[in-house]
């Protein structure tokens, strides 16, 4: 890399030249206009920038890894819809598991033993369910997240890492590392060699938020990164999901917190998969492979009592009039259309016209 040239530089240049070649033939005075600083600029135009990245790629080679840029098909579609998504990815492992749909979760360095619990059983049960685990292969709750997928038979989990993927770090997850790899990826847009640093970590964490449908906050303090990679799913427009913990516990204000500002409180994988847009859970649950009663219960379970006499009411074949549902419920008809409204929002019923109601779930 070159020097005082990051992510963001690298991804401005790349922008406004639209290639690397054109980069490597642009003036100084072209790159000084990009706001440039003068180290990197002169850099560039000495040439020697151009032999830094051949000696980059060429280890990047040797080591049998791969090294993405936005136009390559493989690199992660949905990352390119946050504001600065990293120019370069490097990755170790299976390219193709960065495009499936995916899950982050977060947290702790230091959970309880009811967070790592927590990660786990929800990693190996959504990684079960079809979705990619992303975290970031820290200590804690991102390990435990990890682990959890790598148990799932059909699991895959991707570790975006705030070092060179060379790096090992912390160093106690080695054999972790290796699980990874062989069950997904790890990903990082550092170059081989980088060291963990403290400003690094910030920067991973917009990945892990970019690159998933939601982000999950196991456990993390006021003031932890886990708070931070949830806000900034939020101003990506991804899910954000909370495991409600002990109020007297510092580690349970984050995703409590998060759950009073909206988030929504999850005990279990249902509750996850059952915010995703419908056309997702349509390929996460395809008819055939699943049964009428299991793909019912998948999202009934989480129904308000009133949701779910309403609910039982209705016909996947045949629609029924709103003030007929009232009668045969003996709801209120504000109970009952509030009822309506609220499943309709989440895809489980249509109406019709004429305030005829029907199923679309089962």
């Amino acid at each position: 890399m070159t020097p005082g040239l990051g992510s963001r530089l690298t991804g401005k240049l790349l922008r406004q030249f639209g290639s690397p070649e054109e980069v490597f033939r642009a003036s100084l005075t072209e790159l000084e206009a990009c706001h440039l600083p003068s180290v990197p600029a002169q850099a560039i135009t000495s040439r020697q920038a151009y032999k830094d990245a051949e000696a980059e790629l060429d280890r990047v080679r040797k080591l049998g890894f791969g090294l993405l840029n936005w136009s390559d098909p493989e690199y992660p579609q949905r990352l390119l819809e946050i504001y600065d998504p990293p120019p370069l990815l490097y990755v170790r492992g299976d390219v193709g598991v960065l495009n499936r749909h995916s899950i982050s979760m977060v947290g702790t360095r230091r959970p309880t033993p009811y967070g790592n619990q927590v990660a786990e059983r929800l990693g190996r049960d959504l990684a079960d369910r079809g979705l990619t685990i992303v975290s970031g292969m820290a200590r804690g709750v991102d390990s435990s997240a990890h682990q959890g997928a790598c148990k799932a038979s059909r699991g895959a989990t991707v570790g975006v890492l705030g070092t060179g993927v060379d790096i090992i770090y912390p160093k106690e997850n080695k054999r972790l590392f290796a699980e990874v790899e062989r069950r997904g990826a790890l990903i990082s847009e550092f170059p081989l060699g980088s060291h963990p640093a403290p400003e690094n970590f910030p920067v991973r964490n917009r990945v892990v938020a970019g690159m998933s449908l939601g982000v999950i906050v196991v456990q993390g303090a006021q003031y932890s990164g886990s708070l931070i990679t949830a806000r900034l799913g939020m101003e990506f427009g991804r899910e954000v999901y909370g495991v409600p913990g002990n109020v007297t516990a510092d580690v349970s204000f984050a995703p409590n917190q998060l759950i009073k500002q909206g988030a929504k409180l999850v005990t279990s994988w249902e509750d996850v998969i059952e915010e995703l847009p419908t056309e997702i859970r349509a390929e996460l649950f395809p008819i055939d492979d699943t049964s009428i009663e299991e793909r019912t219960s998948l999202f009934v379970k989480a129904l308000s009592q009133v949701e779910r006499k309403v609910f039982g009411l209705l016909s996947v074949d045949e629609s029924i009039h709103v003030d007929e549902v009232v009668e045969k419920s003996e709801l209120s008809s504000s109970e009952v259309l509030a009822a309506l409204c609220e499943m309709e929002m989440k895809g489980m019923v249509r109406q019709m016209p004429g305030k005829q109601f029907i199923k679309v779930l089962q």
